[in-house]
């Protein structure tokens, strides 16, 4: 298990998501299935359920957010992709692929581009969903599905945009970004290095 500054990393398994937790906050869930683990990793480092206070998801897939109904925290998300919770879209959500429904599943905070949770910045990025999100501090970039390593960027035939996943690009290299953490796959350094790559490639550059 990795630490990058006061971020703690869970590399998800299976299909889950990696899950990012700082201070009181815990940064997607994955599917839910694989939820011992995810608590004995939080174990080892250190960390209860008590200590936290809220789930950001960085959008509405079912691979982020599953997990979310086995702990007793607010949920957090941008407005765009909150809809299809409120509205228990098993489409939308990706919760039918993985034969699974929106039961039990809700949004208790809404978030906006600008708000702040601690020390990072919400940043809207769509492009793998309306309502997309990545979490920035000046250093480190939580990218969810918008962005990975080594060229990689979210796929866009569910619930996504090719035009929005551009300008999302775009505006993500041409910050400086020290580490990326991504919502699958390997958390990177010179993460600028890799968003540039990930930009050229889906627009040709």
């Amino acid at each position: 298990m990795d630490k990058i500054n006061d971020v703690v990393i869970i590399e998800g398994i299976g299909y889950d998501s990696n899950i990012y937790i700082f201070e009181d906050v815990m940064v997607d869930t994955g599917t839910g299935d694989n939820i011992q683990y995810i608590k004995d990793s939080m174990k080892k480092a250190g960390i209860s359920e008590d200590d936290l206070a809220l789930i950001v998801n960085t959008h509405n897939h079912y691979d982020h957010i599953g997990g979310n109904r086995c702990f007793n925290l607010d949920v957090a998300m941008h407005r765009e992709d909150a809809k299809a919770i409120q509205e228990k879209n098993d489409d939308t959500t990706a919760a039918s692929i993985f034969g699974r429904s929106m039961e039990g599943m809700k949004v208790d905070r809404i978030l906006e581009e600008g708000d702040k949770i601690h020390d990072f910045e919400v940043l809207h990025t769509p492009g793998h969903t309306k309502g997309g999100i990545c979490l920035y501090n000046g250093e480190i970039l939580i990218s969810g599905d918008t962005v990975f390593a080594d060229g990689g960027y979210g796929r866009m035939d569910i619930g996504g945009n090719l035009e929005d996943m551009k300008e999302s690009l775009k505006r993500l290299k041409n910050l400086n970004v020290k580490y990326l953490l991504p919502g699958h796959g390997p958390w990177v350094k010179d993460g600028s290095r890799h968003i540039k790559t990930s930009y050229n490639m889906l627009t040709g550059y």
